[in-house]
């Protein structure tokens, strides 16, 4: 039996960063995730970060490679019938910018600082079940290198996406949905 305060599913960079955040503030927890480490560092998504995000991981601690590192961008071009306009960003919001570094860089950084700071990120759980999460004693049970586990913990926080196993857990009718969808949509494409 494992105890933390809080057991966290998914190692993505929303549940790595809670893990940062909670540390901060004195709160353990504990991360499962599904895939080997070298997956979850080697998983390739998004790279455009704002600026509310930027600084919120630079608060949490994983900021230093992200300033050295990261493309800083106040503004770009919007091409129409050969005629260029420059929406010029940090101008319209009193200096906000936006930073390309690739999620997979935030996802190695959170990884490595979590486990600098002693922060437990157990791979290759398999199996994960949240069991109870609607009682005060919640548990994710969980089979790690061929044991059978139980992480007994006060909250779960099902950060492993909308096609994960927490999402999946909870009774049929007790997620709402609230979605807006606008009539157009952003495309980004990074090139040399």
């Amino acid at each position: 039996m494992i105890r933390t305060q809080v057991g966290i599913v998914g190692s993505g960079p929303a549940g790595l960063l809670l893990s940062q955040i909670l540390d901060r503030h004195g709160i353990e927890s504990v991360i499962l995730e599904r895939r080997d480490r070298s997956y979850v560092e080697g998983r390739i998504r998004a790279g455009v970060l704002e600026q509310g995000t930027v600084d919120l991981l630079t608060r949490a601690g994983v900021g230093t490679r992200l300033a050295a590192e990261g493309l800083t961008h106040g503004g770009f071009d919007i091409a129409l019938n050969g005629a260029r306009k420059r929406v010029d960003l940090a101008a319209s919001t009193g200096g906000k910018t936006v930073t390309v570094y690739g999620q997979t860089e935030i996802t190695k950084d959170l990884i490595q600082s979590r486990l600098d700071t002693g922060g437990t990120i157990l791979f290759e759980a398999e199996d994960i079940k949240p069991l109870d999460f609607d009682s005060n004693e919640p548990k994710l049970q969980f089979v790690h290198r061929g044991n059978a586990e139980t992480l007994h913990c006060d909250f779960i926080a099902g950060c492993d996406g909308y096609h994960g196993v927490c999402r999946a857990s909870f009774p049929s009718g007790s997620i709402e949905t609230y979605e807006r969808t606008y009539p157009y949509a952003w495309l980004g494409v990074l090139v040399e």
